[in-house]
């Protein structure tokens, strides 16, 4: 046997534990340890195709079903290829899931959200008493407005709908979070409902576990609980790896002991140098170690220390990447033809460097809200991003066949209920759909770009397109100017109420920032992918925030109070979150990885990391303009 096909049978057992845990008759939940570049996805194929050639037939005639939630559409779509679209195996995302669970309880859902409702109603009226009079108060009062109008509509709603890939608006639909939400609170309360998942799926696979929200997969495991002898609740994934802050902390603890916990621990993606690295960077932490293909080639670590005053950054990181590609003799690290993937530790780092900083950074500071702008399924997001975006990239390029199309798909003017009942006057309606794109073409040409709440309101005015209700605070009928609240920062209308004075041009660089196609991308985007050559920029200056520290990542600055109370209640603390999307963007280097530090002492910073031992001396180069 060959080195290299002794590592790809290395974590066989892992995998055979797997496909044990798989079998129908005796099910047995299992967490599966899968670190950066450990070929997750082959073993969850692997093991289902397994089970459908021993059980596959059992699954036919009693009417069931293997359920795997994936963490994006596009994980759904490969898993489902690789296991050539086999209708015994329902592969979806977590709100997928979550709606083909509840869909149909109409009356519980009614409930559900009249009582959500009232809450809500509830705390803005007693913000309304301690407020003083401004903008706060005005959009508070039309968010009351808007959610009592909601609870006195909720009676004359039959049934319910969702779609996982729209902005669910109309007066029937149920929003992303809702969804969630109200799933986990069903399936804690309803022994009927847990009941029906598990006979519907004898197996459940999660992937990337550590990020399914608390609440739901706090749900899942009361689920398996339940019915320990009847169901398999597969867990894959790598705590290491968590990065939204509403997963559940401590979810290996939380898993009792009966369950399995295969490992995998070949990396198959990174050279030697890297998983070095990335096993240190975990060391303090889970201790769990990788091991590096015997045929993967050494590949190539450099930390550059830059002080934080320089003037520049983009220039200081465009000379880095040419010292890498000096040192790596890899040209594509500069020049014309780079592909570099820059990743920032940090998400206001990377909208500062592609320049969309006011719109991000107001609802990026509102934590109830941050997962949703961080993969674009917030609320008011894919009005911007998914109706106006198209309408407005086929208005600048002339593209009449895409406004047409734009307007048609989504637009209230151009909806054929509202056409048949305009009857003989069809031309009029299509006319004022015509003068909406006409006015906002004007608006995009105009030397003045336009602010995201220009554009808002124009769209109001126009009824170009239904305005979302989390929006619809900022189209009052009259533009009074009235002074500011104090709370802008601390509510969510707040935080759109900054975020709007943007200009619209910065919702193209941040849709394709959460998209991915950008030099710049997300820990959520990048998770799961791999790229030749990996530039990753960590600054605590440009971070602004308790949430994140390098420094003390770095052994440069000691813990704070508040990370030695969080160490003593078993909380996250600054260093665990920073150690875990350094983690995170590090593994994805296939060959080579470039770490800017701007620090505000770098010579002190080069002594402090050398003592830590991530990185050796020749390894550390401290750069000026």
């Amino acid at each position: 046997m060959t080195a290299a096909s002794s590592d790809n049978s290395h974590d066989a057992l892992a995998d055979e534990t797997i496909r044990e845990c798989l079998a129908l008759d005796s099910p047995k939940s299992f967490f599966l340890y899968a670190g950066a570049g450990s070929g997750k996805t082959r073993s969850l194929v692997t093991a289902i195709r397994d089970l459908l050639e021993k059980q596959g037939r059992q699954l036919v005639l009693t009417g069931r079903k293997v359920a795997i939630i994936t963490y994006t559409n596009a994980a759904c779509d490969e898993i489902k290829q690789r296991l050539e679209f086999d209708p015994r195996i329902d592969v979806s995302t977590i709100h997928s899931f979550a709606w083909s669970l509840i869909r149909g309880y109409d009356d519980d859902i009614r409930r559900w959200i009249d009582a959500r409702l009232l809450e809500d109603i509830a705390e803005l009226e007693e913000k309304q008493k301690k407020g003083r009079a401004g903008k706060a108060t005005i959009e508070r009062a039309q968010s009351i407005e808007s959610k009592t109008r909601r609870r006195a509509m909720l009676g004359d709603i039959q049934r319910f709908i969702y779609s996982p890939t729209s902005d669910n608006r109309t007066r029937d639909a149920l929003n992303h979070a809702e969804v969630i939400a109200m799933t986990a609170d069903f399936l804690s309360q309803k022994p009927g409902l847990r009941r029906q998942l598990v006979t519907r799926y004898p197996v459940l696979l999660i992937d990337e576990s550590q990020d399914t929200t608390k609440r739901l997969m706090d749900a899942f495991l009361l689920v398996q609980e339940a019915f320990a002898e009847q169901f398999c609740l597969g867990l894959l994934g790598d705590t290491m790896q968590r990065i939204y802050a509403d997963g559940k902390v401590g979810l290996a603890e939380a898993i009792p002991s009966t369950w399995a916990f295969p490992r995998k621990v070949m990396n198959h993606r990174c050279p030697k140098r890297v998983v070095t690295l990335i096993n240190k960077i975990r060391a303090d932490d889970d201790a769990q170690e990788q091991k590096a293909r015997s045929d993967a080639s050494e590949g190539f670590v450099r930390l550059f220390l830059i002080s934080e005053g320089v003037a520049d950054k983009n220039v200081i990181e465009a000379k880095a990447a040419a010292q890498m590609a000096q040192l790596t003799g890899d040209q594509a690290w500069a020049g014309e033809h780079a592909d570099v993937k820059t990743l920032a530790l940090e998400h206001m780092m990377s909208a500062r460097r592609f320049g969309f900083e006011r719109f991000f950074e107001p609802l990026y500071g509102y934590e109830p809200i941050r997962t949703g702008l961080l993969d674009g399924s917030g609320r008011g997001i894919g009005f911007f991003t998914r109706e106006l975006l198209p309408l407005a990239h086929a208005l600048m390029s002339k593209d009449h066949f895409g406004v047409a199309s734009a307007t048609r798909r989504s637009s209230p003017l151009l909806d054929r209920s509202f056409l048949a009942e305009a009857g003989k006057d069809q031309k009029e309606a299509l006319k004022a759909a015509k003068l909406a794109c006409d006015g906002l073409y004007e608006l995009l040409v105009d030397e003045t770009p336009p602010t995201l709440r220009t554009i808002l309101r124009h769209v109001a005015q126009t009824k170009l397109f239904e305005i979302p209700d989390v929006l619809k605070p900022f189209v009052p009928e009259n533009d009074e100017v009235i002074e500011e609240g104090e709370d802008d920062a601390k509510s969510e209308l707040g935080a759109w109420r900054m975020a709007l004075d943007a200009p619209f041009q910065e919702i193209q660089k941040y849709d394709r920032y959460v998209r991915g196609v950008s030099q710049f991308d997300t820990h959520q985007g990048v998770k799961g992918l791999e790229f030749p050559r990996v530039m990753v920029i960590i600054s605590d200056a440009e971070a602004r925030g308790f949430l994140f520290s390098y420094g003390k990542l770095m052994g440069t600055k000691e813990k704070s109070k508040a990370d030695l109370d969080n160490e003593v209640a078993g909380k996250d603390t600054s260093i665990d979150r920073t150690r875990r999307l350094f983690y995170v963007t590090c593994s994805r280097a296939e060959e080579s990885l470039a770490v800017v530090y701007y620090s505000d002492d770098p010579t002190a910073a080069r002594a402090a990391i050398l003592e830590q031992g991530w990185f050796g001396e020749q390894e550390i180069e401290i750069m000026t303009a």
